[in-house]
This record gives structure tokens, C-alpha cells and sequence, in this order.
């Protein structure tokens, strides 16, 4: 129990745990209105906004606050900070693309009288666009900010 306790008043957990809970809560909210509830995006990763870059900032943002920027925990915080979110929109917004081609590409076979491709459906949501990672990386200040002003 000690343990959970200690986890729940640690501002370096709190402010990116806070940032990721609020950024799936909004995209499942934005999703829904425009197409529906899928319980898939309440962990899934793509959309509005960016739960990567949420969290990556809200880590980077209170381990400086904490411990200054010219610490090493910062600086680790940084640069894991970058490659998820270059990540995010790179690697994995280009294989949300490929995703997309071969699925519309499967479909059109079906629709042609065709042997579809023998591939599954592959998921369409995986990376950001570049105003998804602004809105997660504004949450993830935002949360930082919060937590790191909650007296405890």
C-alpha cells in the first residue's frame, strides 16, 4: 500500500499519468462525436490529441520544474521526449498511411470481383498529424503545470 502511495504523490509520475488519462479522455470524446464510440481509442494511439507527445512533454516539463534543466534526469527526459514524438509523427504516421493504401487497395479487389490480398485489416489510427502533436504537447504543459503546483 505504500507503494501506491507514494506512486500517487510523485509529481514525476502524476504529471505525465495526468497528461496521457486527459489526452485519451478528450480523443475518445472527439472520436465519438464524429464517428461513433470504439472502445479501441480509449488506449489506442492516433488522434486528436496526441497522448504521446502529452505525456512525453508533461514528463519533460515537470522533471525540469523538479529538478532544473541542467540535470541529467532532465536531459534524458528531453531526448526520450524527442524520438517519441518524432516517432509519432514520422515512423508511425507513415505506416498509418501504408495502412490505409492497403486497405483501400483491398477493398477495391473485393469490389473488382478480385481475390482480396491476403492480409489482414491493418489499423488506420497510429500516428499525429502536426496540430495533434501541438494540442498533446499544450495538455502536456498544462498538466505539468497543475501538478507541479499541487502542495504535497
Amino acid at each position: 500500500m505504500h507503494f501506491l502511495a507514494d506512486l500517487f504523490t510523485n509529481k514525476i509520475f502524476l504529471a505525465p499519468a495526468s497528461a496521457w488519462f486527459f489526452a485519451q479522455v478528450i480523443k475518445v470524446i472527439i472520436d465519438t462525436f464524429k464517428s461513433g464510440f470504439c472502445k479501441e481509442r480509449l488506449i489506442g494511439g492516433g488522434g486528436m490529441p496526441s497522448s504521446h507527445a502529452a505525456t512525453v512533454t508533461g514528463l519533460i516539463i515537470i522533471t525540469g520544474a523538479t529538478f532544473g534543466t541542467g540535470s541529467f534526469q532532465f536531459v534524458m527526459a528531453l531526448f526520450w521526449g524527442i524520438i517519441v514524438i518524432y516517432d509519432a509523427r514520422g515512423v508511425r504516421y507513415e505506416t498509418q498511411r501504408q495502412g490505409k493504401a492497403l486497405n483501400n487497395l483491398n477493398e477495391e479487389r473485393k469490389e473488382e470481383g478480385k481475390q482480396p490480398l491476403d492480409i489482414i485489416k491493418f489499423k488506420e489510427k497510429l500516428g499525429h498529424t502536426v496540430p495533434e502533436l501541438i494540442a498533446g504537447i499544450i495538455l502536456g504543459i498544462i498538466c505539468a503545470v497543475v501538478v507541479y503546483h499541487i502542495p504535497f
